[in-house]
């Protein structure tokens, strides 16, 4: 495209599309569900009055659903025959939905479950996607399990597995996808009209950078709905809390509602306290995210079946619950109500996320097998810079948009971030020339890669771009050895000045724990490093400019433990100020995130979530003159105090603000 044909600079909107339900957008807050009387066994005997004591104290905590579980062996015993017995059990659990005003989303194929794969007797070993009469079978019990309960009040969608690619191992896409297909066609079959998807975790190459054959994309298209299953172990607090957020972005590639359907923790992992600080950061900001559905894994602990497996050998995976074995609740169900309650009262599916200015470009090569590249290495390189960058958007309060290299990068953007890359395609660099000559303003950071297989950049048009020459030797990297890299600026760069010193530490593998050396054909040297070497430069493009760092320092980051926050939201916030990226409420703590959403009344709601272990007092930063009332109401608030990884809920009205009427419940 040329640069003549690129609109003028504007906001991309970020969607955040809900569930359909029978013509409705619905909110789906839940959890995962088995009883403690059996765990995955519990259709072999059920006791109602504590399935209903098991659905009441989650119903009375906020939940309204949950994911429930046909175990395999149990309902179907002969590849012929559904066990009719089990299935009245079903229909009892789904009669005490009902009863509750509660719904549920049946699962079929389990098949996998905490830590252990139960496979009916005679399944002998078939392949579950490409033996012809294996996928028959699994196709007619999804049909007639469909068929017996599709028209239940109680179910309220469908999911074909649970974490398939542990149970039937990794396949190729084509195959998958075919299989995926005729799951849901039977669905279908079986007169299913709920919203379905694949239970799969959201594993595919487009989210992980791993291809195990479930295309987020491919199942996009036969889907209605996409529901990561995420369980982090991370070296970074905010990395820890903010991972869910990430794969949530990632996920919306298939342009379909995310419900993050599996995540939580075991408090043999976690203390109480920092269980609650978990469940209330993933809840919030994968909200933020675009989430707009939350099951949480599980709603009891199983300490009465230390004997059973999975429990025996996974001892960890007794410790899951929302409620304790006496059905007690645990801080996380506590979380999960007062998160229920702010979804209610910003009215959720009345809202939509504040637009993107900023965006995030995702190289092809997270997501698409480009020719000899190294999967493993340069997908998670891709993956891990990408995260990096996302953090210090959020830290600096500019939430971005994903731009998909695979996509076409789209205009609308102020401000376009491509965070130590080694790889895009040559059009792609081209397409960010155009924009930066359009009026945008292009940063790109340099890596080289984890791995020695071509290492340099993958890059042309270098010296159009970004004004530089680089000086590098065929062979060989420019190694970083100082611990601490230093950016001493000499202009001014938004509100850093001349003379700030921006401090990042050096980590990473031999390979890409480097820097690019360039001298200037053009740009302006923004920032030299402790040795007076080159570090950060602007080129002025037409109507915007590039900006490049010769450091990988989200790379930097992204490679060692307690890493966050670091300096670069500092720079982050600069390149915002330079591109015109409007921030309409800002903090000065990167420790402090700001969010929002949107609602179709008008009313902006804004979010501050803590990422610090220590209370925190801000001073939000307003733009023309608006003011931050609680939510629920109150004084205009100058200061707010949060708590240790605290939450609180804001609505941003302008400085010209009168009160509106209530009507129907909408303002």
């Amino acid at each position: 495209m040329s640069a003549a044909s690129i609109r003028p600079q504007e906001s991309v909107p970020r969607p955040n599309p809900k569930v359909n339900v029978g013509g409705r957008a619905v909110t789906w807050v839940g959890a995962n569900f088995w009883s403690r009387k059996g765990g995955p066994l519990m259709w072999r005997g059920i006791d109602p009055d504590l399935l209903h004591a098991e659905l009441r104290v989650l119903k009375d905590h906020g939940l309204t659903m949950t994911r429930s579980f046909l175990y395999w062996p149990d309902a179907m015993p002969e590849p012929d025959r559904l066990d009719g017995e089990v299935l009245r059990r079903f229909e009892t659990f789904l009669d005490l939905h009902t009863e509750l005003g509660m719904q549920t989303v049946p699962t079929f194929i389990v098949g996998h479950m905490s830590g252990e794969n139960w496979d009916p007797s005679w399944r002998a070993g078939r392949d579950l996607y490409a033996d012809t009469w294996m996928v028959a079978r699994q196709a007619w019990f999804a049909r007639e399990v469909t068929r017996r309960f599709a028209e239940h009040p109680a179910v309220a969608g469908w999911l074909i597995s649970n974490e398939m690619p542990i149970y039937g191992g990794a396949g190729q896409s084509a195959i998958v996808s075919s299989w995926a297909e005729l799951m849901v066609q039977a669905v279908r079959a079986g007169g299913g009209t709920q919203p379905v998807s694949i239970g799969d975790g959201a594993w595919g190459i487009e989210v992980t950078g791993k291809d195990n054959g479930f295309s987020v994309r491919g199942l996009a298209q036969i889907t209605d709905f996409v529901g990561p299953h995420v369980y982090p172990m991370e070296t970074d607090v905010v990395r820890q809390h903010l991972k869910a957020a990430f794969i949530c972005e990632l996920a919306s590639v298939g342009q379909r509602p995310v419900v993050l359907e599996e995540f939580g923790l075991t408090t043999d992992f976690a203390s109480d306290e920092n269980a609650a600080h978990y469940y209330r950061q993933v809840l919030h900001l994968t909200l933020l995210a675009g989430a707009t559905g939350w099951i949480g894994w599980n709603n009891t602990d199983f300490d009465n079946l230390v004997e059973q497996d999975p429990y025996r050998h996974h001892p960890f995976e007794l410790h899951f619950g929302l409620t304790r074995v006496d059905g007690s609740a645990k801080p996380q169900l506590l979380e999960m109500r007062d998160f229920a309650a702010v979804l209610e009262a910003v009215d959720l599916a009345g809202c939509q996320r504040r637009a993107a200015q900023t965006a995030l470009v995702v190289p092809v090569y997270l997501e698409t097998a480009e020719p000899l590249t190294v999967e493993e290495a340069e997908r998670t390189y891709v993956f891990r810079c990408l995260e990096q960058a996302y953090l210090a958007c959020r830290e600096a309060d500019m939430p971005p948009g994903m731009a998909r290299e695979r996509d076409g990068i789209a205009d609308g953007y102020r401000l376009y971030l491509v965070p130590s890359v080694k790889a895009l395609t040559a059009p792609t660099w081209l397409r960010l020339r155009d924009l930066a000559r359009s009026g945008a303003t292009i940063y790109a950071s340099y890596g080289a890669g984890e791995v020695e297989f071509q290492r340099g950049p993958w890059w042309t048009a270098s010296e159009e771009i970004f004004g530089v020459l680089h000086r590098l030797i065929y062979g060989l990297n420019d190694p970083v050895e100082e611990d601490v890299v230093e950016l001493r600026f000499e202009q001014d760069l938004g509100p850093i000045d001349a003379g700030d010193v921006l401090r990042f530490r050096a980590a990473g593998g031999v390979n890409a724990r480097t820097r690019m050396p360039v001298e200037t054909v053009g740009a302006e040297v923004i920032a030299r490093d402790q040795a007076g070497r080159v570090a950060l430069t602007r080129h002025r493009l037409g109507k915007g400019a590039a900006i490049l760092s010769a450091y990988p320092i989200e790379y930097f980051a992204a490679a060692r433990g307690n890493a966050n926050p670091d300096d670069s939201p500092r720079l982050y916030a600069a390149l915002a100020d330079v591109a015109g990226v409007e921030r309409p409420v800002t903090v000065d703590d990167p420790a402090v995130l700001v969010d929002a959403l949107v609602h179709e009344s008008g009313r902006e709601l804004v979010w501050l979530v803590s990422e610090s272990a220590e209370e925190r007092l801000v001073t939000p930063q307003l733009q023309d003159a608006a003011t931050l009332v609680p939510l629920g109401g109150g004084d205009p608030v100058a200061e707010v105090r949060l708590p240790a990884y605290g939450v609180q809920v804001f609505e941003l009205r302008p400085a010209d603000h009168t009160v509106r009427v209530m009507t129907d419940g909408k303002a």
